[in-house]
Formats: structure tokens, C-alpha cells, sequence
């Protein structure tokens, strides 16, 4: 039996396979699914970069553009959840937040890390969502004044292992101390 038989050593495969998401652009846990709350109360999924993870924080980091239609939902509704699906562990995560702006000499400091070819993605005119006639039409000159970098403070931990004998689901919130607790799959 391994690590999904045991509460305590499924957190931990969890913060593996999520440190594992920051340093190896192949990882599944790299590119999450990020969900936040739209204009309308509905859900409004795209995916992103997962930039850091810290366990011992409970925290997750990903970068977005100021102008987005994602800073806007995080600035009314902080609330955000991310999902990934690692296919050859057989492993669903969900992962509920609460999204805080880095701002300051901190998101400075992410900002000189960020390379050249990445910062494309933060600038650019007309902002992201607006109308275009041809993709030609979008300038995407970078500004360092819409990177924002966002830290996820974990809520809630959700996982999914779809085993061969049995499928084992587990929850483990940050109000209980991250003690878990096995619900059924």
C-alpha cells in the first residue's frame, strides 16, 4: 500500500507533486485549473502557471495581468479555487483559496525574476479580453505595472485517488489544523 492509504502521507504526496508543479514544466501540477467568481456570480475557469508552494504557509503562487478579467473577479470575490488531474498518479485535486495581491518591493522582486519572453504576457494594447479584427492588432509590449502576482492562501485540500481496488477521497481543511478526514469518492 502507499501513500494514498494514509491521511497524513496523502497531504504530503499533495505538496510533493504541487513543489514538483513549480520546478518541472512537464509536471501535471504545473498548469492547474483556476477558477474565480465572474461579473455575473458564475464560475469562470482558465489555466495558469503555478509560480510557488509552500507548504508550511499553505500557500500557492500564480501570476496574472492586472487587467484581466481575472484580477477583476479576485478583486470583488477573493474566494478562487485551482484544480489538477494527474493522470499517471490517478490523482484529482481541488484546492479552495483565498487570493491576496503581492504588491511592493515583494512582487518587485518577482517581477526582475520573470524573463524577457514571459513578460509578454503582462502589458500589452488593447488589454486582455478587448476586441480585436486581427490578432496583429493586439501590441503586446509588456508593463511592468499590470504584472500581479497573486498568493493563494489555501482554504481547503481535496483529493481523489482512483485506485485499483477502491477510489480513496480525502479533505483536509486549514480550520482543522490539516488533520484530513476520508469522505466517501
Amino acid at each position: 500500500m502507499g501513500w494514498e492509504t494514509r491521511l497524513e502521507d496523502t497531504l504530503a504526496e499533495v505538496w510533493r507533486r504541487l513543489g514538483r508543479g513549480v520546478a518541472d514544466r512537464r509536471a501535471p501540477a504545473r498548469h492547474p485549473t483556476f477558477a474565480t467568481v465572474d461579473a455575473g456570480g458564475g464560475p469562470a475557469l482558465r489555466t495558469v502557471v503555478l509560480r510557488a508552494a509552500d507548504p508550511a504557509a499553505a500557500t500557492l503562487e500564480v501570476h496574472t495581468d492586472a487587467a484581466s478579467d481575472k484580477a477583476a473577479e479576485l478583486a470583488r470575490e477573493p474566494r478562487a479555487a485551482l484544480h489538477v488531474w494527474d493522470a499517471r498518479a490517478r490523482l484529482q485535486l481541488r484546492l479552495a483559496a483565498r487570493a491576496e495581491a503581492i504588491v511592493g518591493a515583494e512582487a518587485e522582486t518577482r517581477w526582475a525574476r520573470v524573463p524577457e519572453g514571459a513578460r509578454l504576457a503582462y502589458g500589452g494594447t488593447p488589454p486582455p479580453g478587448a476586441p480585436l479584427e486581427r490578432p496583429e492588432d493586439h501590441d503586446p509590449t509588456p508593463e511592468r505595472a499590470r504584472f500581479l502576482p497573486l498568493r493563494l492562501h489555501l482554504t481547503e485540500i481535496e483529493t481523489l485517488h482512483l485506485g485499483e481496488d477502491r477510489h480513496r477521497r480525502a479533505r483536509f481543511r486549514a480550520a482543522d489544523g490539516w488533520s484530513g478526514r476520508w469522505i466517501a469518492p
